[in-house]
């Protein structure tokens, strides 16, 4: 497996940009020294970083004392203590909360940022340059690799090309309001760029090599166990509006991802549970015929493909294209 290189600094033509990170967090003491390290580290730093503590029990606190005089534009935000982390709608409550104390409108970008990872020198700078060469470009990110314990081997986490991961959820801020913001719902991070395709914009994770980054825990591994992770993953894909005939491909290709059969298993029957049990579905007007006409689309021709014409069919006011339409259309 390729190592994550080490990055290059960019063309510092956005240098006087100024983007907001927003980290919520708890008890990630173990994690979170290397996460505020790579801030430090960033070719083009943040112009403010509002750390959410939610309640944590940890070091969390005397950590963050040790960073407060290398990072001036620190500013931490203490909940109180809930007794248990909550993930999902939990994670954006957090979230908002540290972004009421802000004036967003001081902001160009916007970053929702995990505790748990290390980035690249040039991440940021890196990812502006990408906002700046396409104007469509709402939310993206790097994709995400994890060290096998066994090997130390990097392993990619196989992030479709058409989402921006949760991790470093990193947005243009007038795009993020057109979509009405996070939702506070599980599958947050997947409902969102629908959301983006559906407002005629773009949302994607790009592969080059100065974005790879180090997830310090594997995406989906839950902090209660990898099976708890899949299942929850499977209900957030219900909540999203995922369809059962593109979920049973998804199960499918589950199964080239480590560990296979238990992650597909978990996976499948989260969604399944949530089915059964009559789970409420996010929407808005036309959201969920906008998934099912996608995702049954990217059975056909393929996500990147279906992903971009939906996007067109939403920027352009028409009619997403039928899966019928799409399969005579396509050789």
């Amino acid at each position: 497996m390729e190592q994550v290189d080490a990055v290059k600094p960019l063309s510092r033509r956005g240098s006087e940009r100024r983007y907001l990170v927003i980290a919520p967090s708890r008890d990630e003491a173990s994690t979170l020294r290397t996460t505020l390290d790579s801030l430090l580290r960033q070719t083009l730093p943040p112009a403010k970083l509002v750390f959410v503590d939610d309640g944590s029990t940890d070091e969390t606190q005397a950590i963050l004392a040790e960073y407060r005089g290398r990072m001036p534009y620190l500013d931490v935000v203490r909940r109180v203590d809930r007794g248990v982390r909550k993930v999902g709608p939990g994670v954006i409550e957090a979230f908002n909360e540290g972004l009421g104390t802000v004036d967003l409108s001081q902001f160009e970008f916007l970053c929702k940022l995990d505790m748990d990872l290390d980035l690249p020198d040039g991440y940021f700078e890196c990812l502006v340059a990408k906002m700046d060469s396409d104007p469509l470009l709402a939310t993206c990110s790097g994709k995400p690799y994890f060290r096998e314990a066994a090997t130390g081997e990097l392993v990619s986490e196989h992030i479709a090309d058409e989402f921006a991961v949760g991790m470093t959820k990193f947005y243009r801020v007038s795009a993020w309001r057109e979509i009405g913001g996070f939702p506070v719902s599980i599958g947050w991070d997947g409902i969102d760029c629908h959301l983006c395709r559906m407002h005629g914009m773009r949302a994607t994770s790009f592969p080059d090599p100065e974005l790879r980054f180090i997830h310090l825990r594997p995406m989906g591994s839950s902090h209660i166990s990898l099976w708890h992770g899949r299942m929850r993953h499977g209900l957030g894909a219900w909540v999203m509006g995922t369809p059962p005939l593109f979920m049973l491909a998804a199960t499918v290709y589950r199964l080239n991802k480590r560990p296979r059969v238990v992650g597909a298993v978990a996976m499948l029957l989260g969604y399944l549970q949530a089915w059964r049990q009559g789970v409420r579905r996010f929407d808005k007007p036309g959201y969920l015929a906008f998934v099912r006409s996608y995702q049954h689309l990217a059975l056909v021709i393929g996500r990147t493909r279906a992903a971009e014409r939906m996007r067109q069919r939403a920027a352009q006011g028409g009619r997403a294209p039928s899966l019928d339409g799409a399969m005579h259309g396509h050789h």
